[in-house]
């Protein structure tokens, strides 16, 4: 059937554009005259409609002696129209009656791309909803009476910056003429066009990014780049320098998770053209990101909850040995989870994954799949991050009579503040990113940076390290053989400030 010709789109998009064209041509004037021997006269009003796999197809008909006091509006599944089709049967002097045929293509924009709309070097085109096809067959005068709408269901991601046209197609390329948006929001765009033919919505966007985005994209490489080697070298120093009694199961797996996940990330958008062409690789992508920076979440809301337990049994510290959470379990819980929560979405919401920047699509609802576990762990996180800070501060008060004030002070606030950032309190940022430039910029320095305080706390801090450090670098320097690393006990109070768990 040659209704079926439209399933082919695909194996015909590397032809050359004449090629394309005359082929989508073909199919919508074969389309056409298939479907318009579905109309039959009648008296009243009557319908037929039928969903393939790449085309639906809704045909209305109404007659001389029609009920209706207007036509229904007319659905496919990406778009609706509303047509006075009784206003046309009127006009229509010797039948009375008159007829329309509504069809939805889910693959053509593969065909009539959006690069035949005009454009100029600097802007580049979007095909933003499906294509569709109206018609008025076996109708003696298609005048219409008034405007036909248009509410087009976007395909893709909706970018504010961008400008959107309503366009008909003309044997070989998108044109304007005749068509124009009344109202359009993230997820729907209503058109109204003065005739009928082949319609679809364009955006057209600014191949250049502006220069604010620019230092913005500079800002933001170079910033998850410095993470990136934190993250490293934290994870070099917890793998060569094991600490008896300490368990860093969660700062480790929360290095792994967003090392993997900043560095795919960063991969992802920096060769995100060669990506986007292999469709499935992008949408592997986005599932995978969805994974690990969801996994790293969890593992800051292990690492909060062990630090709480810790701060709270700090007054029996010395006079009984703390049971430590089996490490299996722990792993098993921080990915576990993140791995039930991304099945279940790539179940619940197929085709959501795959984004123009290969991330969750936005308009299908699945980014609260993210949004949502994250939101409840930073608020989970900030409780205790809370919790933990007075509980510290009491407990030194009573460890430190000797030290002095300021001193203990200023310990306390640096390592208080960076708790704050490795336990991922300062993601809540990224929800008013929106409105503040200057937010965002804080948002994007301080979580590209979570490796580099996980380092500076847990690493540079600690003094049985530091030695380390420097023997290792003395060794280095003198051409030796690095001796065994030999751990000297920290005393209770620099335990206590990393949030350290011991024995």
């Amino acid at each position: 059937m040659v209704l079926d010709a439209a399933a082919n789109i695909s194996e015909s998009s590397s032809a050359n554009p004449n090629k394309l064209t005359s082929y989508g041509n073909r199919v919508l004037k074969n389309n056409e005259e298939l479907m318009s021997t579905l109309v039959k006269p009648t008296d009243t009003s009557a319908n037929v409609s039928f969903t393939l796999a790449d085309v639906e197809g809704r045909v209305f008909m109404v007659g001389p002696h029609v009920i209706l006091g207007e036509i229904p509006r007319l659905y496919t599944t990406n778009c609706s129209i509303d047509i006075d089709l009784i206003g046309i049967a009127k006009n229509n002097n010797e039948t009375r009656s008159a007829a329309v045929i509504f069809l939805g293509y889910n693959a053509m924009e593969n065909l009539l791309k959006a690069d035949f709309f005009n454009t100029t070097n600097d802007t580049v085109n979007t095909m933003m909803s499906s294509v569709i096809s109206v018609t008025l067959p076996k109708t003696t005068n298609t005048a219409l009476s008034k405007p036909v709408n248009f509410t087009f269901r976007h395909i893709r991601e909706f970018d504010p910056s961008g400008s959107l046209y309503c366009v008909y197609w003309n044997i070989s390329e998108w044109i304007v003429d005749g068509c124009s948006v009344l109202n359009t929001n993230s997820s729907f765009t209503v058109c109204s066009c003065v005739h009928l033919s082949t319609f679809a919505l364009i955006m057209q966007t600014s191949s250049r990014p502006p220069e604010s985005d620019s230092l913005l994209n500079l800002l933001n490489v170079v910033c998850v780049i410095v993470g990136l080697l934190f993250f490293s070298l934290a994870l070099l120093t917890f793998a060569l320098c094991p600490c008896p009694g300490v368990n860093n199961v969660a700062r480790i797996n929360i290095c792994i998770s967003l090392l993997l996940a900043h560095l795919l990330f960063l991969l992802t958008q920096q060769f995100l053209s060669l990506i986007r062409r292999q469709q499935v690789l992008c949408v592997l992508i986005s599932g995978l990101l969805h994974f690990l920076f969801l996994s790293g979440f969890v593992w800051m809301f292990i690492e909060a909850v062990l630090l709480f337990i810790c701060v709270k049994n700090l007054s029996q510290i010395r006079s009984q040995k703390r049971k430590v959470l089996r490490n299996r379990l722990l792993c098993v819980f921080g990915y576990g989870v993140a791995l039930v929560v991304v099945g279940i979405s790539a179940v619940v919401v197929p085709n959501s994954y795959g984004s123009e920047k290969c991330w969750i699509k936005m308009n299908k609802g699945l980014i609260w799949s993210f949004l949502g576990p994250v939101t409840v762990i930073l608020a989970l996180n900030i409780i205790l991050f809370i919790s933990i800070g007075i509980s510290l501060n009491s407990a030194f008060k009573k460890l430190n009579a000797d030290v002095s004030q300021l001193k203990q002070t200023k310990i306390i606030m640096f390592k208080t503040l960076a708790q704050f950032v490795i336990l991922g309190c300062s993601w809540i940022l990224g929800f008013f990113t929106n409105s503040s430039q200057v937010l965002e910029i804080l948002f994007l320095i301080l979580n590209s940076q979570q490796g580099t305080f996980i380092f500076l706390i847990y690493c540079v801090l600690n003094k049985g390290i530091r030695q380390e450090y420097r023997k290792l670098f003395t060794s280095l320097c003198s051409g030796l053989k690095p001796k065994n690393f030999n751990w000297f006990s920290e005393n209770t109070e620099d335990s206590t400030i990393q949030g350290v768990q011991m024995k």
